[in-house]
């Protein structure tokens, strides 16, 4: 009965000790491209469930219609930070479903700035540089081992630099789809 004690509790010893830590990657570079835009972005752990996110994105614009003499199209340069914090990676791996490259929900405050260092467009415009800082919620899911999506909703506030403007609503919606490198 001695034995059985001791062999029973050095087992569940070893299934409690040996319980992996759920967390997430400790740096991820990739690149992402969607309808609403193309990013190269970092994230790196601050935390089991934090990680900071440095992006360069080219954002599309596209014009056109009656109003319009002509239909236009710009790319223009985008660069943010963000705190992002993984909510669900422990559910998920209990549940045996993949948290692989940051697979998770989240949650996020970016803080980002629109420069005007250039513009690719068909037309001679100008971006009024720009400051703006935006709750989101969002997904990120792999679908192989480097590729993954990422769908990410949100509505903050922003200010154009320029001038006396006011505070604007700033929304964001984006899905896109990348490789991690």
């Amino acid at each position: 009965m001695k034995k059985l004690t001791i062999i029973l509790f050095s087992i569940v010893n070893v299934l409690v000790f040996s319980q992996k830590t759920v967390s997430v990657e400790k740096s991820l570079t990739g690149i992402q491209v969607g309808f609403l835009g193309a990013d190269l972005y970092n994230e790196t752990r601050i935390s089991d469930k934090f990680v900071i996110r440095s992006q360069f994105t080219l954002n599309p614009s596209i014009w056109g219609g009656d109003f319009y003499d002509k239909t236009g199209f710009a790319l223009t340069p985008e660069i943010s930070v963000s705190s992002k914090y993984y909510y669900n990676l422990s559910s998920r791996a209990e549940k045996g479903k993949n948290i692989s490259h940051n697979s998770g929900n989240y949650i996020d405050l970016k803080l980002g700035y629109l420069p005007n260092w250039f513009v690719i467009s068909n037309s001679d415009i100008k971006v009024n540089e720009s400051l703006f800082i935006l709750p989101s919620y969002g997904l990120r899911r792999n679908f192989s081992k480097n590729f993954n999506y990422e769908f990410n909703v949100g509505l903050g506030i922003g200010k154009v630099l320029k001038g006396n403007s006011n505070f604007q609503a700033y929304p964001d919606l984006s899905f896109k789809v990348g490789y991690d490198f």
